[in-house]
């Protein structure tokens, strides 16, 4: 069964960075909603002897893939700060936020993929996956869920920028700028 593929998992990266966005680091959430798929692209491309979604796609795993990309996004993420202003999405650093960003996508990762693979066992080292679908709909159901959260991203966005632009339009000017 297909899992959401990876450019899929950037939808509820995108919905979900915006309307958390005072509390979260956007970048990082976004680079973080497609991590995890490093290992089912490294695991074909090196021919491993190793399940596609292996040791990442567990809690465990995830948390420690979280914590080392929250402390390279630390480091990194001042660099895209003229980027963030020129998509009008800026924010205030702190490790908090990077950490809580890549924390909350990781496991929303982990989440949509576990009722897609047997072979993920989000509870390691136990070897279950409770959220595993018998649906044959569950693929695109999840599809469908991404595509549609990638939307609502999207309009939220573009409303987020026309009501920034009322809101600098509508600004009130200063005796200075009248006058000088």
């Amino acid at each position: 069964m297909p899992m959401p593929f990876t450019p899929f998992h950037l939808g509820p990266g995108l919905l979900f960075g915006l309307l958390l966005l005072s509390y979260i680091d956007f970048p990082t959430f976004l680079v973080a909603s497609v991590i995890v798929d490093i290992e089912p692209l490294l695991v074909p491309t090196l021919y491993l002897n190793y399940p596609l979604h292996g040791f990442l796609h567990s809690l465990l795993g995830g948390t420690i893939l979280a914590f080392l990309l929250a402390a390279a996004m630390s480091k990194v993420r001042i660099t895209l700060s003229p980027l963030m202003s020129f998509i009008k999405l800026e924010q205030k650093l702190s490790f908090r936020s990077v950490l809580s960003a890549a924390l909350f996508v990781v496991y929303l990762h982990i989440l949509l993929d576990s009722p897609l693979y047997s072979d993920i066992r989000p509870f390691y080292p136990f070897d279950f996956n409770p959220f595993l679908s018998q649906s044959m709909f569950i693929g695109f159901e999840l599809y469908t869920l991404c595509t549609l959260s990638f939307i609502g991203g999207a309009v939220i966005y573009a409303i987020r920028l026309v009501s920034r632009r009322r809101t600098v339009v509508n600004r009130p000017r200063s005796f200075k700028q009248d006058y000088y």
